[in-house]
């Protein structure tokens, strides 16, 4: 295998600020062509097979990159498969109720990715007649997509030559090159961007990208990184300075806060409770059984009494404990206190369409969110 090492010194161009601490042998282009080679070589016996790679359906890479967003490879393959099922081309996508959309959704999270693909499938209907448009330009001005995910589209399923910075390669390029300069630094940035064009081939571009996503996911890791079994190694300027574990950098460890909250699942006859989380609300658009934070030392139940009567109007029955769910959501680790309760007469109909009774058959139909789905199984 040729040393990726063997070339330490290139011109400096422009492109090299100077504020920013890495190693310039990138810009040589026989140490390009080496890393090409070596990367593409690792990636033709090591990719993984996955249901996204088995067509350049730019639709269905679309799906796939948005699903992989904050998400494992190994917990979107089920819904990947199950998603484009339902809505096999951008038109059964766009023609959907977007209730449909995230129940097909949940559970994967962060839904304002299923809100935002929704969306961008009607104006893929619209303004493209059907047909995942070509150009960079007209694919960025899709919701939520941005230029990493515009050029992985692109490059995967049109082999167009866009360069991907996302997690593993922003990991991968970084330890490549030495940058000790934090990446997160508008002038990091740059450098790593024009880092993952330089290195792009003229042609299979998209499979360069694929092989350094898979190379930064399964090899070149956050914490212990397999460098011995890495085809890169020989060239890594973090390798040789030891600094495999320092670049690009730790994470800053999130500080979760303890919070309580209690959820009710009040019964009246053969129906439910439940409302609709409004936008600016935790799972906006998604159902859930009616829940409140419980603070400080609170007693959950008389917490649950009152907001049942301030927000519904509605008296129960002394509830019994159903359950406790213990979860995470973004920066919080809440207990989940669950009380079951018999709704006190026969309530009148609801005037918001965000609050409704509705049979357990009705509710297993609904987007539920991920506690509100835990609730509904134990019903």
């Amino acid at each position: 295998m040729p040393d990726l090492s063997a070339t330490r010194n290139g011109d400096r161009s422009a492109a090299n600020d100077d504020t920013i601490d890495h190693d310039p042998r990138w810009q040589d282009s026989a140490w390009r062509s080496r890393l090409r080679r070596q990367l593409l070589r690792w990636f033709e016996g090591n990719a993984r097979t996955l249901p996204w790679r088995e067509s350049r359906d730019p639709y269905r890479v679309w799906i796939s990159e948005i699903m992989l967003q904050q998400t494992q490879v190994a917990t979107v393959i089920p819904y990947f498969e199950r998603f484009t099922a339902r809505f096999p081309s951008v038109a059964t996508l766009a023609a959907a109720p977007e209730q449909e959309v995230l129940r097909h959704w949940e559970g994967l999270g962060y839904y304002r990715r299923a809100r935002q693909m929704h969306a961008a499938a009607q104006k893929v209907v619209e303004i493209h007649d059907s047909e995942f448009p070509e150009t960079f330009a007209d694919v960025l001005a899709l919701p939520g997509i941005g230029r990493y995910t515009a050029g992985a589209i692109l490059s995967i399923s049109r082999d167009q030559r866009l360069p991907v910075v996302e997690a593993n390669t922003l990991r991968l390029y970084s330890r490549l090159i030495g940058l000790r300069t934090p990446p997160t630094h508008a002038a990091s940035q740059r450098v790593l961007w024009e880092f993952a064009e330089s290195i792009l081939p003229r042609r299979g571009s998209g499979q360069l990208n694929q092989a350094a996503m898979e190379l930064g996911s399964l090899v070149c890791t956050p914490r212990e990184p397999t460098c011995k079994t890495c085809p890169l190694a020989a060239g890594c300027t973090a390798r040789e300075l030891g600094l495999q574990e320092t670049i690009p950098g730790k994470v800053k460890k999130i500080q979760y806060e303890a919070r309580r909250e209690v959820a009710v699942v009040v019964r009246s006859g053969s129906r439910f409770l439940v409302r609709q989380c409004q936008p600016g609300e935790r799972w906006s658009g998604l159902w859930d059984f009616p829940r409140c934070e419980v603070p400080g030392d609170a007693d959950p139940t008389l917490v649950a009494i009152d907001h049942l009567r301030d927000a519904f109007g509605l008296s129960i029955e002394p509830p019994e404990r159903l359950a406790t769910i213990k979860h995470g959501v973004t920066k919080y680790r809440i207990t989940l206190d669950v009380l079951n309760a018999e709704a006190v007469g026969t309530p009148s109909p609801a005037k918001d369409t965000a609050i409704q009774w509705q049979t357990r058959a009705h509710i297993g139909k609904l987007p539920l969110s991920t506690t509100g789905r835990k609730i509904f199984q134990k019903l």
